[in-house]
């Protein structure tokens, strides 16, 4: 649904909508899932305006293809001091929180592997650890979204040290974003609210960086009978599960109008 937001969106502002598989987990991302995405989104009605181009038309970006631009990245951010190799385990980061966070958020790192000297240039290769990116405790952002208005948070406060770099040796999503978007000259960046809080740690990517910040429109988030966010564990009503039950596509656009599956009457996937 964020991705029809986005189509709409780009033609009411005669631009282009760019698709981008964010394919970085090998584990989890194969062909045969990058293939059902494409027939999925045709069906419904998506078209993509640009990409690289094979036999005459546009193929999605795909991220796992992009990796000398997201070590460009890094090597900037190493050199600047802006970054560091820190050995925590996600259990280690969930028991030393410095505070209380929702379940979809990642907990304030707490420093344990900050070091004092932020410069590290004797680090060639980012491999075997997690690189994260020092924030500026107490430092105030804010940004103006496109539909929510004025967004403003607190380094150190809402976040804190954030990884940009996996220790199986793969960007982060944060780095890996703030790359495309500047290298494919993304001007708006639609998608979902509970994304909001990336977006002030992608503030400081794109300062440390020196790219253009583009603007954002944060959706509001679907969901379900009972006021439930619907998230990819909700299969029944993945894009795939609604098109196999026979409804017609243009019906969920309608539906899709309306940012909100509830009042159109689609069922609790947990009943």
């Amino acid at each position: 649904m964020t991705f029809w937001r986005a189509q709409e969106r780009a033609r009411l502002h005669s631009g282009k909508l760019v698709l981008r598989i964010e394919d970085l987990d090998r584990d989890r991302c194969t062909s045969k899932f990058r293939e059902a995405i494409f027939e999925d989104l045709s069906w419904f009605g998506l078209n993509w305006d640009e990409g690289p181009d094979v036999g005459g038309s546009f193929v999605p970006y795909l991220q796992s293809e992009r990796r000398s631009f997201y070590l460009a990245a890094w090597v900037k951010l190493r050199d600047a001091g802006l970054i560091y190799p820190c050995s925590c385990s996600r259990r280690d980061v969930l028991q030393s929180a410095l505070a209380p966070h929702h379940e979809d958020e990642e907990p304030i790192y707490p420093g344990t592997c900050r070091p004092r000297n932020g410069e590290i240039r004797d680090v060639t290769t980012p491999a075997s650890a997690n690189w994260r990116f020092r924030v500026t405790n107490g430092e105030e952002l804010e940004f103006f979204d496109q539909r929510l208005g004025i967004q403003k948070a607190t380094a150190g406060v809402d976040f804190g040290d954030f990884v940009v770099w996996r220790k199986d040796d793969v960007p982060a999503y944060q780095l890996a974003v703030v790359t495309d978007d500047a290298a494919m000259e993304i001007t708006e960046v639609v998608r979902g609210s509970d994304l909001l809080l990336s977006t002030f740690r992608q503030l400081l990517l794109y300062r440390a960086l020196g790219l253009r910040v583009p603007e954002f429109y944060h959706t509001e988030l679907i969901k379900d009978a009972a006021g439930r966010r619907l998230a990819k564990r909700d299969a029944a009503l993945s894009l795939r599960e609604l098109r196999r039950s026979g409804i017609d596509p243009e019906e969920l656009r309608n539906v899709a109008q309306t940012s909100s599956l509830l009042c159109r009457g689609f069922p609790n996937p947990q009943a």
